[in-house]
Parts: C-alpha cells; structure tokens; sequence
C-alpha cells in the first residue's frame, strides 16, 4: 500500500497538536508496512521565500501552483494509492483534492477543525461560541470581525477561499472525523454519512497505570477558549484544601490568573510549561484530569492522554469532549485492544462492576453532572463544574480501569492503525 501524505506544517513557535499528530500517524503507518509518500509544506519557509513566491501567496490557499506542480510530478511518478489530506492552508490549498483527482487517485482527509465552514476553524470569538458563519455563501461575518488572523483582508481572502472550494469538499472520497461531534458537522456541512468514518487520534502507550494520585490536573494552552477562568471560578466555590491540589500546567496569555491564583490559594499550584517527563510526573501525581474547554475543542490530546494512564476526566459538553470519555449518544463503536491488556483492565472493570472494587457514586447526580464510561461532562458554566468537581474526586477510583479501556478499546495506536489502513483499503481501486 502507498499511500500520499500532504500536511501544511503549522508554525513551530506555535505549538501544534496537528502537526504532532501527523508523525504521529505517519510512524504507525510506516510501522505497520505502509510506503509513506511525504508531500509536506511549512508556514515557516514562508519568511525565506523569493519575492515572486511571496507575491502569489495571497492567491495560494483558493490555487497554490507551485504545490499543485509538485503533486502532480509526485503522483506521476509512484503511482500512490491513497492521497490523505489534513492541513491545506495555506501553501498547499484544497486544489490538492482536484490534482489528485484528475490523475485518478482517491482522497481521505482527517477534518482537525471547523474551517469548512469557520474561517478561524473553531467556531469562538469574542470569548463564546459563534457559529455565524454556517449557512451562508459567504462568511460575511469573519470579514467584519476580522476572523482569520485579526486581519480583513485574510479573513476576505478565507471567505472567499472556503466558497470557492465547497465543491471541492463535497468531492472527497472519505472523510475522517475524529469525534462523533466531527461527524456531525461534516453532516450538517452537507457530506452524505457514507462518506464520513469516525477515527480518532492515537497516542503511544504508557504502560501499566499508576496508582491514582490526589487531587486535580488541569493541563493546556492558558488562553481564553481552554476555559482556564471557567476552572478558577468553580474552584474558588470550594474551601481551601477541600478537594486536594489543583496543579496546572500550560502557559499563555492567562497565565497571571493562575499565578494570581496560586499566591492566593494553597490548594493551587502553577507547574509552568512542562516537558514530556513533566507532563507523565504531573499526571501521575493526580487523580483528575480537567478538560474545561469553552468552544468546541475537537480532540483534546491531554484528555487521551489521562484515559491511558488510568486517570478519568472531567470535562465541559462541548465538541469532542463528551465522544473521549464515552458520555455521547450513541456511542461511536470501540475497536479491540492488545488482548492481554485488555483482558487485564477489562477484570478491573468487572470488579468495580461485580462489587469487589471501589463503591459506585450515589445518586442522584447534581443536574447538569453527566457520567461517561471514562469521566464526566458538565455544561459550561461554573456553578455545574463547581458541582461535579466532588463528584469526579469521589468517584476517581471507581473510574480508572475503566478509563484506561477506554484507550484500550479506542485510542490505541494498534486499534487507530487498523482502523486507518481499513478505509484506505475499501478505496483502493484496481489499477
């Protein structure tokens, strides 16, 4: 099998999980036999670009010439099987699809974020959710309130961009959502539920999980769509030291309200940005892992994360967040992890069930408070946070094995790998 990846690299003073995840899977792929064809860009050549380069990257996320060039000699040349699409924009553009197209090659693309439709591609500004923009031929309202780069005449350009290429969209031979709340999306976009599979992202395997730690961990970009204030004020509603350690881990713009926090409160600990072996110490340390996103977050790494290392997470209602610890209706269906694991988590699970482990939670739940088969989802609001947080610390250890088969069942790179080589397979085509 050869398959064509194509990813626009987002910046590397920007930390992404996109770009993370695109090795990610290029590794599993590889790993499991795969003959990978990089076609890769990068936002960061932009600087070194020559003058005549640099004059047609206004046009190149609607037609990016030099790259359809570049596909076209590629896919001449290997003959691939499958092209997978993730990030296009803006040194590749969606013309991407219409190049491989016309040399007869199928293509998948992983959908990361709403820009099908948002020209920001996450559906917040202004500090709530704004979804503005759906319905429309053009998104007017990202030109008037600047949407993409806080700047008029890209958001124009965005706009423009996202009209031009909804035909080339609605062309893609399979879509991969990698939530059920991706899916629905892709749905409400107008792509036929045929042509959308639900896969989401793997991260590798930590091991045996250990023993639950105390407390909280709360670990992201400290900006205002991660919910950060939405935490603090929740927490505040409780005494100090009632609910054990809140650390939090990240950095960003709010990074004075945590600060503010810890000098304020003995119970809060800022961790600072924290390197691999942080983030595991960190994790390990506690009970909890909080995911209190105030838009749509997609898939929220840090949340698989926790689900491989036992830890259950308690979570807003928003996007991707209710599909990771189970709590979305209907549930999207679970492949099969490494059996001796599984086997091993799932007599875990039996015990809680069976009544040999710790006790279940008493009900009823306070309103808004939904149990998941990983964790909890909450509105985004925080007197329902403020409420759940003594039910999510009470109910930690009843929920751990059960988190880490939820990874085991779902998030593993052996299931996720499976999973992938089996939709380029159903569209591979006899040459």
């Amino acid at each position: 099998m050869r398959i064509v990846v194509a990813h626009n690299r987002y910046r590397e003073a920007q930390p992404s999980g996109e770009n993370t995840m695109v090795d990610s899977e290029i590794g599993q792929l590889t790993a499991a036999g795969v003959e990978v064809l990089p076609f890769l860009r990068s936002s960061d050549e932009i600087p070194s670009m020559s003058k005549s380069a640099k004059a047609l990257l206004p046009i190149s996320p609607i037609y990016a010439p030099r790259a359809q060039q570049d596909l076209s000699r590629l896919l001449t040349e290997h003959r691939p099987d499958v092209l997978h699409l993730h990030n296009p924009y803006p040194l590749l553009s969606p013309w991407v699809v219409r190049t491989a197209h016309k040399h007869g090659v199928p293509v998948v693309q992983t959908v990361h974020n709403y820009r099908q439709v948002c020209s920001s591609g996450i559906y917040f500004r202004d500090g709530v959710i704004c979804q503005d923009c759906k319905g429309r031929a053009l998104a007017v309202p990202a030109i008037v309130h600047r949407c993409y780069r806080d700047s008029r005449a890209q958001s124009a350009l965005m706009a423009t961009t996202l009209a031009v290429h909804r035909g080339t969209w609605r062309s893609v031979d399979r879509f991969i959502a990698l939530t059920s709340a991706i899916a629905d999306h892709l749905r409400d976009y107008g792509i036929p539920a045929d042509r959308i599979v639900v896969k989401p992202n793997a991260v590798p395997d930590p091991g045996r999980p250990a023993p639950l730690g105390d407390g909280f961990l709360y670990m992201a970009r400290l900006s205002p769509e991660k919910g950060l204030d939405l935490l603090l004020e929740a927490w505040r509603r409780h005494p100090v030291g009632t609910l054990g350690t809140l650390r939090v881990a990240g950095d960003g713009e709010l990074r004075p309200l945590v600060e503010a926090a810890a000098a304020e409160r003995s119970d809060v600990v800022y961790l600072g940005q924290l390197d691999r072996a942080g983030v595991r110490a960190a994790v390990e340390a506690s009970a909890v892992v909080i995911a209190a996103s105030m838009w749509h977050d997609v898939l929220p790494t840090v949340i698989i994360e926790a689900l491989a290392s036992g830890r259950p997470v308690l979570g807003t209602a928003l996007g991707g967040i209710p599909y990771l610890v189970g709590a979305d209706a209907p549930h999207e269906p679970a492949g099969t992890g490494p059996a001796a694991v599984t086997s091993a988590v799932a007599s875990a699970v039996d015990s809680v069930v069976a009544g040999r482990g710790p006790a279940p939670l008493p009900t009823p739940l306070p309103a808004g408070v939904v149990t998941g088969t990983a964790g909890w989802v909450v509105p985004p609001d925080p007197a329902a946070l403020a409420a759940a947080l003594p039910v999510a610390r009470a109910g930690a250890a009843a929920l751990s094995a059960p988190a880490r088969l939820r990874y085991e069942q779902t998030f593993h790179p052996d299931v996720v790998t499976k999973r992938l080589l089996d939709i380029y397979a159903a569209l591979i085509r006899p040459r």
